[in-house]
């Protein structure tokens, strides 16, 4: 096999000579040598070419990552913030529901102590909504003296109300 290659290798370099061409065998040897050389420098050029194409790719994505949890951390932030202010005011609700439950148990109380048909003409003369509200708030026994000195379509709408489980 060796004596093969000699042989192709010596053809190749005597093939020039002898087709008359000018060129000498030292200048076909150098276009052989190179010809792998060229190739794989265009290679390793390729392959520089597309390192860097995939460096600026991965700083870009790098770029956009920091960029998305910089805005991740503010929506963050910004959702604390909400939740305290949520928590805030149904505190303050809850003291207000409070505050205005303690004010109509006051108010009952007044009521409790007057006559039946005084309470009565006094509730008939407040808007619907309170009267329903103070009638909602009383034992029962309290209501059953009230309920004859209230105007009919006050009691049948609390009933109704209190009905529809409302």
């Amino acid at each position: 096999m060796k004596g093969v290659i000699r042989t192709a290798a010596v053809a190749l370099v005597a093939l020039p000579l002898l087709s008359g061409g000018g060129e000498g065998p030292s200048v076909q040897a150098a276009e052989v040598k190179n010809a792998p050389r060229s190739a794989a420098s265009t290679e390793a050029a390729a392959l520089e070419a597309k390192r860097q194409q995939l460096a600026q790719k991965e700083a870009a994505l790098n770029a956009k990552e920091a960029e998305l949890n910089r805005l991740s951390a503010k929506l963050d932030a910004r959702v604390a913030e909400l939740n305290a202010a949520k928590k805030g005011i149904e505190e303050s609700l809850t003291a207000k529901n409070k505050q205005d439950d303690e004010r109509y148990k006051k108010m009952i109380k007044i009521y409790k102590g007057l006559k039946p048909e005084e309470a009565g003409n006094l509730l008939n003369k407040l808007n619907e909504k309170m009267v329903i509200q103070m009638l909602n708030q009383m034992d029962q026994k309290t209501a059953v003296k009230l309920i004859p000195f209230i105007s009919q379509p006050r009691v049948l709408e609390w009933t109704r109300l209190n009905l529809a489980g409302k």
